[in-house]
């Protein structure tokens, strides 16, 4: 549904899977693990007890590259009775700092979006995961001067959206979020009123996926990150 964009003078922008490509380097680097654990389970098992992994320890890692790598490490050990070699451990954990290390990938039409909204509206960063990671994507990618504030969230529920918008002095009827996640970028804003664009991308962490609700209210799909500019 198309949604009134009238009074926005502050927009948010998710980082990964919306301003740059991320999380098909994740399943990338799931290939390569499973690869490597092959002789103790089957791909579809290795896969599935990651991610149990992942789950298990965001409440002490949080989000973002570096948890995943630990949650690798812990998998490889578990799944291979403690009998996974020094050698693959380390292979494990390159794997990680090549993710770490990976050229930033914008998306199409980023530098585009952010050259035409640039002084028509305040805009901000809003992310989750690894402070030092998601710091050098943004210096890397080359688009960090567009943006008045970045922040990288522990998580992304209301009650994060609340006090940071409070801590900046916006107002939530002032406020737009963009994203590719439902569940993070869209609903909790909606769910505080504020307003929001949902833009998919074409792979998202299981974590991630949550059912749309019936009702559009207060916020809208568009296929591509261009297709802000017809409506902002």
């Amino acid at each position: 549904m198309e949604i009134d964009f009238d009074g926005v003078k502050v927009i948010g922008f998710d980082a990964d899977d919306t301003l740059w490509v991320n999380e098909t380097y994740f399943r990338d680097t799931e290939e390569k693990f499973a690869t490597l654990l092959e002789q103790y389970e089957t791909k579809n098992k290795i896969d599935q007890e990651l991610f149990k992994m992942e789950i298990k320890n965001l409440d002490l890692y949080g989000y973002g590259i570096k948890g995943f790598m630990l949650s690798m490490v812990e998998s490889a050990l578990e799944l291979s009775n403690n009998q996974i070699s020094q050698a693959t451990l380390l292979k494990i954990l390159n794997l990680g700092k090549a993710m770490l290390t990976h050229p930033v990938e914008l998306l199409d039409g980023v530098e585009k979006v952010l050259k035409q909204l640039d002084g028509k509206y305040r805009l901000i960063v809003l992310t989750k995961g690894d402070l030092l990671d998601q710091e050098k994507k943004l210096e890397r990618s080359g688009i960090s001067e567009y943006f008045h504030h970045v922040e990288v969230l522990s998580d992304k529920k209301e009650k994060n959206y609340k006090n940071l918008l409070e801590h900046l002095e916006i107002s939530v009827d002032e406020f737009l979020m963009i994203g590719n996640s439902l569940k993070s970028d869209v609903l909790p804003l909606v769910n505080i009123g504020a307003r929001a664009i949902h833009i998919p991308f074409h792979t998202t962490w299981k974590h991630e996926d949550v059912a749309p609700p019936e009702e559009k209210n207060g916020y809208m799909i568009l296929n591509t990150l261009e297709d802000v500019l017809r409506y902002l």
